[in-house]
């Protein structure tokens, strides 16, 4: 089934419906929600929206009528089925329409350098859709160390800090430029999780072996010798 992103006026609707209904009450931004949806997409057990829906609002909202929550509903899962679909592409093919949403300033000049914590709430969001399967991800990052270096990319863009070897010693400050470089490759990361999920997920045919002859039947290599003459002898 082909999956149709959000328009520019449906992103609108529901960065500003999350900021109404959601931000307030500790719950995700666009930003946030995109991170977290995309974590879902990738995660190594399925995740039904029923159980990860709740953690967009931070408080369970009250609608105004079944109309308006399906409305709601149908915004969410459009905007999940482009996650699932993002993770498919790398780096040189993923459609714009496709891209992670993210907030990038226009002037460079118009903000501090403290403020220019772009990719933050894209990475909260993200390990918030970790959570939901924590010990699952655990098992991964245990027998894979190149997803522990996504996460570790993942988790500058989150602290705006760079750890050491040391973890006692205090981290240095994520510069602006090494932020731009950790987004840009975002798409070959999530593709490299995607196609790991894939084939962890795949069901591996177990290996049949043909069943060992007796001694005294005809050897199956036809040679016309007992087994036990023949390919069972030693």
């Amino acid at each position: 089934m082909k999956v149709v992103p959000l328009s520019d006026a449906q992103l609108e609707q529901l960065s500003e419906l999350l900021d109404l209904r959601a931000v307030p009450f500790k719950g995700f931004n666009l930003e946030a929600l995109d991170g977290y949806l995309t974590a879902i997409a990738l995660s190594p057990e399925a995740i039904a929206y029923e159980e990860w829906e709740p953690a967009v609002w931070g408080s369970p909202p009250r609608w105004a009528d079944e109309d308006e929550a399906r409305d709601v509903r149908a915004l969410l899962t459009a905007h999940a089925a482009t996650a699932e679909q993002r993770v498919r592409f790398g780096d040189d093919d993923l459609p714009d329409s496709h891209a992670p949403l993210l907030w990038l300033p226009e002037n460079l000049d118009e903000h501090e350098d403290d403020e220019l914590d772009v990719g933050r709430d894209w990475a909260m969001g993200f390990f918030a859709g970790v959570e939901l399967r924590e010990a699952a991800w655990e098992g991964w990052l245990d027998e894979n160390d190149w997803i522990e270096e996504i996460f570790d990319l993942l988790d500058r863009l989150a602290s705006g800090e760079v750890m050491g070897d040391d973890p006692t010693a205090e981290g240095v400050p994520l510069e602006y430029r090494q932020r731009l470089e950790i987004i840009g490759s975002l798409p070959g990361m999530l593709n490299d999780l995607h196609h790991h999920r894939i084939e962890a997920l795949t069901p591996r045919e177990p290996v049949r072996r043909e069943a060992t002859p007796e001694r005294n039947e005809p050897c199956p290599c036809g040679s016309g010798k007992k087994y036990k003459k023949c390919c069972g002898a030693g």
